[in-house]
């Protein structure tokens, strides 16, 4: 593909997201000429390797119009001349009538200052998120008469109303998403000649190698208890506060350590109830950690649980990556039925499925896998075929480069 494919995202880096670095780079890789542009500065003091790898320029746009007010009112006044202004413009009006928010009006005049900082080799705008990053991408194209295109993912597209998924469907050459459920849901509200094609967020196996993972302890031992792991920001869809309810009705006798990596709005009310449930002593909190921290983890581990949830607004999980990267470690997972993730996770297969909030299925699982390491490196050897089948990045990364050759794909 000729000149560059501009990527638009909602902050980078960010260590959550390290499935959307790992596409960039993989793009990258593959040739492709590539500028991102970020809506937010980064907020993690760390990074991935991923992000030092990838060399694409990045421009921040105006996180707070009235804190970049010159910059903001420059652009605009320069796009104003730009045939697809009037276009975009009245597009954004339309959507401003709908929801009269200060994030609306943010959205346009950050699409101007793209439109009007993004190189002229530009030939493509894909947007990472379909609510607000969706939304700059799709003004700032039309302001520029380009093609744009957009990944979904989990809570952009369960959040954001019908209507607007609708027409960025729609004027979009294409769009992709990472779960069936997902893929499904779009395509219902989208017209039917708009394309959403399923691409699943694929792992680079070369920084998940293959780990020779043995039996492990069955908890009987005091000095070698069971590994459990989490790695999921602290947020309401994740259950950790059902995890740590299951955690504290697990048999006396059954000797275990539970480790929680990553941030997150809920730590705090976390850690306290860590504190109400009398299980400081068996708990961890690392906070965010640099990606080879997590491998470690994954490593030192026999039971990765994480027993998601569709959160009271709505918002839930797709297919979360690190269910992926644990899995590559043979290490079978515990979680819940919801969106894609019985696409990777199959119950009493690789791994255990019960019900979200129904803490007592939840400890039965925990129970029968940590006294039964044979059948934990079972279920963990099937997980790891699978990723390796079925969840690889450059599948992942064949299918999109197709999609951004032909704007009829």
């Amino acid at each position: 593909m000729t000149g560059t494919v501009v990527v638009f995202l909602k902050g980078y880096p960010r260590l959550s997201e390290t499935f959307i670095a790992q596409e960039i780079l993989n793009l990258q890789r593959a040739g492709l000429s590539l500028e991102l542009v970020s809506l937010r500065h980064p907020t993690d003091t760390k990074k991935h390797p991923v992000h030092h790898e990838i060399t694409a320029p990045v421009n921040y746009l105006p996180e707070y119009i009235h804190q970049e007010i010159g910059r903001s009112l420059r652009a605009w006044w320069q796009v104003r001349k730009l045939p697809g202004y009037a276009k975009a413009r009245n597009i954004w009006l339309r959507d401003l009538r709908r929801e009269f928010t200060r994030n609306r009006v943010r959205r346009f005049f950050q699409a101007c200052v793209a439109a009007c900082e993004i190189g002229k080799e530009a030939r493509w705008l894909y947007g990472h998120f379909i609510h607000t990053p969706g939304s700059v991408t799709r003004y700032a194209a039309i302001m520029r008469d380009l093609p744009f295109s957009i990944s979904a993912h989990a809570k952009d597209i369960w959040t954001s109303p019908d209507w607007e998924l609708s027409e960025k469907l729609n004027d979009a050459e294409w769009t992709v998403t990472c779960t069936k459920g997902g893929a499904d849901h779009l395509q219902s509200l989208a017209s039917d000649n708009h394309a959403v094609r399923l691409v699943y967020h694929g792992l680079d196996l070369e920084r998940f190698p293959e780990f020779a993972r043995e039996e492990g302890p069955d908890g009987t031992d005091p000095e070698n208890p069971v590994q459990l792991l989490s790695v999921g920001r602290a947020v309401e869809k994740k259950g950790l506060d059902t995890l740590l309810k299951a955690l504290s009705t697990l048999p006396d006798e059954l000797n275990w350590k539970w480790t929680h990596i990553a941030g997150g709005p809920l730590l705090g009310e976390l850690k306290k109830l860590t504190e109400e449930l009398s299980l400081t002593e068996k708990v961890e909190f690392l906070g965010s950690q640099s990606q080879a921290r997590v491998l470690q983890a994954y490593q030192e581990s026999e039971l990765f649980i994480l027993p998601c949830r569709i959160a009271a607004d709505g918002d839930r999980d797709g297919l979360p990556n690190v269910f992926m990267e644990a899995q590559s470690q043979a290490l079978p997972v515990i979680s819940t039925p919801i969106s894609g993730i019985p696409e990777l996770i199959e119950d009493r297969i690789n791994g255990r499925l019960v019900e979200p909030d129904d803490t007592t299925a939840l400890t039965k699982a925990i129970v029968d896998l940590a006294q039964n390491p044979a059948l934990r490196l079972k279920m963990g050897k099937a997980g790891e075929k699978k990723v390796h089948q079925d969840f690889n990045a450059e599948n992942e990364i064949d299918l999109l480069l197709k999609l951004l050759e032909s704007k009829d794909a």
